[in-house]
């Protein structure tokens, strides 16, 4: 069944319902053209946002669990339609981000839970660290806390992973706190350097300028949830006269706007790559489409507790 579904992006796109055990889920389907010999398809899925606690975490955390359940429901039924459907069709799972929506034990075991089936390969986003939602400033050593637990529950590497499929080199890197280090940046490299086409896997997208505005304006200026947003662009969003003065751009300025170098210098490197075919990520909730440079354009897509995915068939 074909239905039509709601894009913040100008774009026109049809999604397939499956449903399995009373759990329909909408399945975007997109091409992407890298040039392969055998053309294949994964599944993309991202912001899952399990919400478990139970007796061996805190009672904060239980509270926590219940009142984020009201907003996120219980997503693992459609964890497990959305994983049902990639194993009837032998499909690898790319999740990218959130998969978690806070750490407890109830949570971390859930994780393992979901990918103890399933071909999965994951890029971690920042709920997956976060202990108790927005209570603090989330920095590394903020990251640090839980770091050990949640890899552990992750089928492979957080800060950089790579997979090859069929001859196209998935990459997934850890940009959750809107920045990407020096280190990473070196890591990715040496990945281009093997030659294959590319396709990066991130929690945040990348900034492009219409999704960027789109997002300003929904947010009413206060933030723009993309990595190496233009300072002049929150300053000349900020000067528009329909804006009232109290909304400015708060909550996260420096660490979303381009004042890391190391983070200026990847995003400016990537978008000369001609191997990047593509930027898969999450974390705005909603499906966006938007070209990040020459080669690659940049696919967000919709939050998995809606029971949202793309199944990307690389051509």
């Amino acid at each position: 069944t074909l239905v039509a579904i709601f894009f913040a992006a100008s774009v026109s796109a049809q999604t397939q319902s499956y449903t399995h055990e009373g759990v329909t889920i909408k399945i975007q389907k997109i091409e992407i053209e890298v040039g392969v010999e055998k053309p294949f398809s994964v599944l993309h899925i991202s912001d899952s946002h399990l919400v478990y606690a139970d007796h061996r975490d805190t009672e904060r955390k239980i509270k926590l669990a219940a009142r984020r359940a009201k907003k996120m429901r219980n997503p693992e039924p459609i964890i497990t339609a959305q994983r049902n459907y990639a194993v009837e069709n032998n499909l690898p799972i790319v999740h990218t981000g959130d998969m978690m929506d806070f750490v407890s034990q109830a949570n971390l075991d859930a994780a393992k839970r979901v990918f103890s089936k399933g071909d999965w390969i994951v890029a971690t986003g920042n709920h997956d660290f976060s202990l108790y939602v927005g209570e603090a400033k989330e920095d590394d050593a903020y990251r640090a806390q839980s770091y050990d637990k949640v890899q552990a529950a992750f089928p492979n590497d957080l800060t950089v992973a790579s997979r090859i499929i069929n001859g196209v080199n998935f990459v997934a890197i850890d940009n959750v706190y809107y920045y990407v280090t020096a280190e990473q940046h070196q890591a990715v490299k040496r990945e281009f350097e093997k030659g294959l086409p590319v396709v990066l896997m991130c929690h945040i997208p990348f900034y492009t300028p219409e999704h960027c505005l789109d997002t300003l304006k929904r947010q009413k200026g206060r933030i723009s949830y993309m990595v190496a947003t233009p300072a002049q662009v929150i300053t000349d969003y900020r000067s528009n006269p329909d804006n009232p003065v109290s909304e400015t751009y708060r909550n996260k300025p420096v660490s979303q706007t381009s004042e890391s170098p190391a983070t200026q210098e990847f995003y400016d490197w990537l978008k000369e790559q001609p191997q990047l075919k593509a930027i898969i990520c999450g974390h705005m909730h909603e499906f966006f489409e938007e070209r990040f440079s020459p080669t690659a354009v940049q696919y967000t897509v919709g939050a998995n507790y809606f029971g949202f995915a793309q199944e990307i068939e690389f051509i």
